[in-house]
């Protein structure tokens, strides 16, 4: 099955969002987070490498996570995210932004009922 444009451009919107919501829960490398986002959607959400690490860098480069390597018991070492204070503000602004964006949609998406007396 190919991929949906609407869901990959959703997804696109969506990912620092969903990247600082699971980094929340604790640090984690990039696989990892990956891995999460996946499994909490329930496979809707399969972040690939080229959405997903662009998104972890410039959460990096505006301060919202912190970046560290370290060497793997099995392979190549691994850079470990964490979020930061800055990073939880940015997550409260998504989570507000998003609810009130889920809001409109379904707003505008809502049948209305017909006038009376038309």
């Amino acid at each position: 099955m190919g991929r949906d444009p609407l869901r990959t451009e959703l997804l696109k919107g969506a990912m620092a969002y969903l990247v600082l919501s699971v980094l929340r829960e604790g640090e984690q490398y990039g696989y990892q987070v990956a891995q999460h986002i996946r499994d909490r959607s329930d496979g809707a959400f399969a972040p690939s490498e080229g959405s997903l690490y662009p998104t972890l860098h410039r959460l990096e480069a505006d301060g919202a996570l912190v970046a560290v390597w370290r060497p793997s018991e099995k392979g190549p070492r691994r850079r470990w995210y964490h979020i930061t204070e800055a990073g939880l503000g940015a997550l409260a602004d998504h989570e507000a932004e998003w609810a009130a964006f889920a809001g409109a949609v379904t707003l505008v998406a809502r049948p209305r009922p017909e006038p009376s007396g038309a």
